[in-house]
């Protein structure tokens, strides 16, 4: 099932800020679904913010509604068997994506990873964000929750992302098509919005390319929070010839990282970003899960896809790109209470600091990892497929093995 999108006119956005927000918000949407349920996400933990999405599937189970969940192998690898059987009990079809054994207890299916977050209820609402389905993701709880953004949408551009969703299904024989939905995805407001994927078949470089294309266009300002940013070499030359021709472009990246390493490879662009005059904050109440973006005053973006080698090489991601000078301005204000309150600058002096070292750490990681993940997709052991669960228990065997 090939889509191919457009931009959408007549839509309407709600900004979503961390899952405090983004699961009430999701889970009364489901609570409410009269018909079909589609659900992606790269990981599912049977935690709190689990249990409750839970609960909301099993109660639209048992009014009728048709689900189909579907997860990552690797991400959602240690969902327990009790749990599954739960929902495919209840008449839920689930999906893993690329499943794979362990080898020596370790997770074998790193590439290739379904890393996209969407949700579309009824094809009327629908959910893009870089949130997943874990306690880990609400702040508000937890000193180390992850800073993170969604957006809830209505309107045509409705159906775009049901598409996407649908199309991965029907790519890997879990359904044979995506049924007919009558009178959904009407108009809703007046933001322009288009739906943009990255898998690794017909939309290989969509999200990048979107990305150049808007900051080629960038006149005023631009801002970028991104939680994994080591991009390639021609978004990184488009950031700097934006700041050389006037505009005000700023990246807000981790100061308090989940993972060390990401800080480290981000880190040794500092100096090369740095001396066009590209503003770099570092984040630093919390991790920084986030993947936003706006430029001049009324181009914005959200969605799963980080600016490193994986989201731009190897997995599949899912971002939403909209033109609403609402939304850019709702991001905008919350982007600059982050800088004021939580960020610390990083300056010229501090950037050059260790630069012995990261200027060679640089330059061969970067062409290691922009072009290893791409080799290591070609060989046939990365050959992703789609495993439906079936309703049964899943005694003694890890059920996403």
């Amino acid at each position: 099932m090939l889509v191919n999108f457009q931009w959408k006119e007549n839509n309407e956005a709600e900004f979503l800020i961390n899952g405090n927000q983004y699961f009430r918000s999701v889970f009364d949407c489901i609570r409410a679904a009269r018909r079909e349920i589609l659900l992606e996400t790269f990981i599912i933990f049977n935690d709190e913010v689990g249990k409750k999405l839970k609960e909301a599937l099993l109660e639209a189970a048992a009014r009728q509604v048709q689900i189909d969940i579907t997860v990552d192998g690797y991400g959602t690898a240690d969902l327990d068997s009790e749990f599954i059987s739960e929902l495919t009990d209840a008449g839920i079809r689930m999906h893993v994506y690329d499943p794979k054994p362990r080898l020596f207890g370790m997770r074998t299916n790193l590439f290739r990873r379904l890393h996209r977050k969407i949700v579309v209820v009824d094809g009327e609402v629908a959910y893009i964000s870089g949130i997943n389905f874990g306690a880990d993701h609400l702040p508000d709880r937890y000193a180390m929750g992850k800073q993170d953004y969604g957006v809830r949408v209505r309107g045509p551009i409705v159906k775009d992302i049901r598409d996407a969703a649908g199309a991965l299904l029907v790519e890997h024989q879990a359904l044979k098509k995506l049924p007919e939905l009558q009178g959904s995805s009407s108009a809703a407001g007046k933001a322009a919005m288009l739906m943009a994927i990255r898998d690794n078949n017909h939309h290989r470089n969509d999200i990048e390319a979107h990305y150049i294309r808007a900051i080629r266009s960038a006149t005023s300002r631009l801002v970028i929070a991104n939680a994994y940013f080591f991009p390639s070499y021609r978004l990184c030359h488009e950031l700097r010839n934006a700041a050389r021709r006037g505009v005000n472009v700023t990246l807000i990246l981790q100061g308090r990282p989940d993972m060390p390493w990401a800080r480290m490879f981000s880190s040794s662009l500092y100096s090369y970003m740095l001396q066009d005059g590209v503003k770099i904050y570092e984040y630093t109440e919390r991790p920084l899960h986030g993947k936003i973006a706006i430029i001049d005053h009324d181009w914005s973006t959200v969605g799963s896809s980080n600016l490193d080698p994986l989201s731009l090489s190897l997995n599949l991601e899912a971002n939403l790109f909209v033109r609403d000078a609402e939304l850019n301005r709702q991001i905008h204000t919350h982007l600059e209470q982050l800088i004021d309150q939580s960020c610390k600058l990083i300056t010229t002096e501090a950037a050059k600091k260790g630069r012995w070292w990261r200027t060679p750490l640089m330059i061969v990681s970067f062409h290691f990892l922009r072009h290893f993940p791409k080799r290591m997709g070609w060989l046939p052991v990365h050959a992703a497929r789609l495993k439906t669960l079936s309703a049964t228990t899943h005694s003694n065997k890890r059920a996403l093995d």
